[in-house]
């Protein structure tokens, strides 16, 4: 059994008082099991500042997280804000793991920190929650897939860390207080566990009934579909193209992708349209896979989050929801980007349910496979996954 605790501040300069902050909202260490850990998000101006470092040393456990540009927990929510969902046991084990830095797709330094994280538990993790850098010669299918490959399948939620900047240049990753740019933290958790995954992206109402089969593709870069080039098939949809070639909106129109392996589809957003009319994509969409569109707004985030959460309330009651949203949905929300997290706030009302919403640049989930019910570790965009434990 998990007890989970939550806490926040929005004080950034101050380091004491925010320091001070977290650790009386968590309350007594006394009241603590014997193993614990801590899943920290915020703005980046934390990391600058010394409260991630001083928090960190402050608190007697391991502690992983990232940056964000919104994050909530209950009793707050918004951009400039450091959170940190405390997750504490006598029958759970933690254990926190770094990779070296990574460069390419080289599944070397995972594996190393795969394996030294996991021979300090006394049995095989049954959960990874994982927080990757946003690097740009590595996507989120890598992530997911070579984690898989080392940990020989261990369900795996996270996130892609994000910042406030267009660029993401600030996002960083954070492992014992120190932040990184090119380093994977996470930590595995073994023992008396058992974590349910459910997700939410675009309703079936909001996806185009023309489909069509990919025909080559690069990895995220889909060239042709049905053997024509993509931005011929999204204009069939609808999508319009400027005097300068340019593709109007085409970050609302996201690729909903069957791998036609058993598995649910996931969601692929388009980032952009090469001069040559290729879509480049938040992830790998292989050759063979089959399309649809989609449509995403603010509208159907609220809706689609509101059945979600009222979903999972209507079960039974779990001990903590860890929750990561796309940034799409962040900006699809327009000029109340808080919406979502305020939605969620709204939902859960008073009831005791610790829990803790970030924003990412790729939402790390596993899916279940329609002809086994096994499990499979996917990458995911314009989605709202929820492990609840």
């Amino acid at each position: 059994m998990i007890k989970a605790y939550s806490a926040f501040t929005d004080e950034i300069d101050d380091v004491e008082a925010a320091v001070a902050s977290i650790v009386d909202q968590i309350g007594s260490f006394d009241r603590l099991k014997k193993n614990t850990v801590g899943l920290l998000t915020c703005y980046s101006d934390f990391a600058e500042s010394g409260v991630v470092r001083e928090l960190c040393r402050a608190l007697p456990f391991d502690v992983i997280g990232s940056t964000t540009l919104g994050n909530a927990v209950r009793g707050s929510s918004g951009n400039m804000l450091l959170t940190i969902l405390v997750l504490t046991s006598d029958d759970v084990e933690f254990s926190a793991g770094l990779t070296s830095p990574l460069s390419r797709d080289d599944d070397a330094p995972l594996r190393e920190a795969w394996e030294n994280a996991s021979s300090k538990l006394a049995a095989k993790p049954s959960l990874m929650l994982s927080y990757a850098p946003l690097l740009v010669p590595v996507s989120g299918d890598f992530y997911a897939n070579a984690m898989s490959a080392v940990s020989g399948g261990v369900p795996n939620v996270g996130m892609l860390a994000v910042d406030n900047n267009s660029d993401y240049r600030d996002s960083r990753v954070f492992c014992g207080g120190e932040a990184y740019s090119d380093r994977l933290a996470f930590v595995l958790l073994a023992g008396d566990l058992d974590p349910k995954f459910m997700m939410v992206s675009i309703s079936p109402e909001r996806i185009f009934m023309e489909k069509g089969v990919v025909t080559s593709s690069r990895g995220n870069q889909v060239q042709t579909v049905n053997e024509r080039p993509v931005i011929e098939y999204l204009e069939s949809l609808g999508v319009k193209r400027g005097e300068d070639g340019a593709a109007s909106g085409v970050n609302s129109f996201p690729f909903v992708v069957d791998y036609n392996d058993g598995t649910t589809p996931a969601v692929r957003v388009i980032f952009a349209i090469t001069p040559e009319g290729y879509a480049v994509c938040g992830g790998d969409i292989p050759n063979g896979a089959t399309l649809s569109v989609g449509r995403i707004d603010a509208a159907e985030i609220l809706s689609t989050t509101g059945e979600l959460i009222s979903d999972i309330l209507s079960g039974s009651e779990p001990g903590c929801m860890i929750m990561f949203s796309c940034v799409g949905r962040y900006f699809a929300l327009g000029y109340n980007p808080t919406a979502e997290m305020d939605k969620i706030q709204e939902m859960m009302g008073e009831n005791n349910i610790p829990y803790q919403i970030t924003y990412s640049g790729g939402e790390l989930c596993p899916v279940r496979s329609r002809s086994d019910s096994s499990l499979i570790n996917r990458n995911h965009n314009d989605t709202l996954v929820v492990c609840l434990l």
